[in-house]
C-alpha cells in the first residue's frame, strides 16, 4: 500500500515539475517575442517626444532601402533638436547611395545635421557623410574612395570546360549585354564605361561643390583611395578630428544646440517580411540576450547582402591577400 501511495506521490510530483517548466518556456517565448516585436518596432519613440538629438546609424552595405529614408523622414517631423548620422560602412549601390544623399541633405534643412565616422566611411558610406553639414572622424578611420564600380563574371572558360555553350536571340548587339556566359564585346565594354564615367563625373561634382575643392586639389582625392583621418583633414575631406564629443561640441558653438540634451538612438522599423533569414536568426539570437552571436549573423547578412548588390557600385572592399 504504501509503495502505491509513494508512487502516486511522485507521479504527481512529477506533474508539478512537467508543468512548472511548460509555463516557464511559454513565458520565455513570450517574452522572446514581445522584445523582439518592441525592438522592430522601435520602443523607444516614448522617448523621441522631448527635445534631444537623435543618432542614426548608417551601417554595413548601403541600399537607399525605404525603411531607412522613412527613419530619416520620420526624424525630420521629430522633436529631434539635432541629428547625429554615426556612419560605418563601405558603400554600397551607387543608385542608393544617393538616394541615401538626398535624403540627408533634405533633412540638413530643417536640423543641423553632422556626420560621426567611426572605421570606415568610404565611397557610398563618403556620399552620405557628404549629405551632412560637419564630417568629424577619428585618426585611424578611413575615408573617400571616391569612384565608381561595375562588375560583372566572365564564366566561359568554365561552361568551355564543361562543354556547355549558351545560344540566345536578341533584339540587338548590347542588349543584356555583358552576360556571364562570354566575354564582353568591346562595343560593351565602351557602353559599361559610360555609364561609370557619367556617375563618376557625378561624383566629383559632389565633392567638388560639398567640399569646396577643385583643381590639384580635387585630383588629389578622386582617384579610388581611401584616407585616414589625419590624411584627409590635411586634404580637406573631413572637417574635424574627434568623435561623436566634438561633434556635439560643434553642435553647439554652431548651431546653438544645449550640448545637455540627452543622444537619443533612432531604429528603423524592420519587419519579418523584411529580414532574410540570418536577418531574421540575428533578430532572435538579439532578443534572447545573444548579442555576440547577433552581432555576427547581422555582420553575416551584410556580406551577402554586398555580395548580391547589382549594378553601378560605390563601394570600397580591401583586396585579398595572394
Amino acid at each position: 500500500m504504501d509503495s502505491i501511495t509513494d508512487y502516486l506521490f511522485d507521479r504527481r510530483q512529477l506533474r508539478r515539475k512537467l508543468s512548472f517548466w511548460r509555463v516557464a518556456a511559454v513565458l520565455c517565448l513570450i517574452i522572446a517575442a514581445g522584445t523582439a516585436t518592441w525592438r522592430m518596432m522601435d520602443g523607444g519613440q516614448v522617448a523621441h517626444l522631448q527635445p534631444h538629438i537623435a543618432r542614426l546609424n548608417i551601417e554595413g552595405v548601403i541600399t537607399g532601402d525605404r525603411a531607412t529614408l522613412k527613419l530619416i523622414d520620420d526624424i525630420s517631423q521629430s522633436h529631434a533638436s539635432a541629428v547625429i548620422v554615426s556612419i560605418e560602412s563601405p558603400g554600397g549601390s551607387t543608385s542608393g547611395s544617393e538616394r541615401l544623399y538626398d535624403a540627408l541633405r533634405r533633412l540638413s534643412q530643417k536640423k543641423p545635421v553632422v556626420a560621426v565616422v567611426g572605421g570606415m566611411a568610404a565611397s557610398g558610406g563618403y556620399i552620405a557623410a557628404m549629405g551632412t553639414d560637419h564630417i568629424v572622424a577619428q585618426g585611424t578611420s578611413l575615408v573617400g574612395s571616391i569612384g565608381v564600380l561595375f562588375q560583372y563574371p566572365n564564366a566561359s572558360k568554365l561552361l568551355d570546360t564543361v562543354g556547355v555553350k549558351m545560344e540566345e536571340v536578341k533584339s540587338s548587339p548590347l542588349k543584356a549585354a555583358p552576360n556571364p556566359f562570354e566575354p564582353a564585346s568591346p562595343e560593351a565594354r565602351a557602353a559599361l564605361a559610360d555609364l561609370v564615367r557619367d556617375s563618376y563625373d557625378w561624383f566629383k561634382t559632389l565633392v567638388r561643390e560639398r567640399r569646396q575643392l577643385d583643381g590639384s586639389a580635387l585630383a588629389a582625392v578622386v582617384d579610388g583611395r581611401v584616407f585616414t583621418g589625419r590624411q584627409a583633414i590635411g586634404l580637406k575631406l573631413i572637417d574635424e578630428l574627434g568623435s561623436e564629443k566634438e561633434a556635439i561640441a560643434w553642435l553647439e558653438a554652431e548651431k546653438n544646440i544645449a550640448k545637455d540634451l540627452p543622444v537619443r538612438d533612432w531604429r528603423r522599423r524592420r519587419g519579418i517580411d523584411n529580414l532574410g533569414l540570418l536577418g531574421m536568426a540575428s533578430l532572435g539570437a538579439q532578443a534572447l540576450g545573444f548579442h555576440e552571436i547577433a552581432q555576427g549573423l547581422a555582420r553575416a547578412e551584410q556580406m551577402h547582402q554586398s555580395a548580391v548588390l547589382d549594378g553601378l557600385m560605390s563601394i570600397w572592399h580591401a583586396s585579398p591577400v595572394n
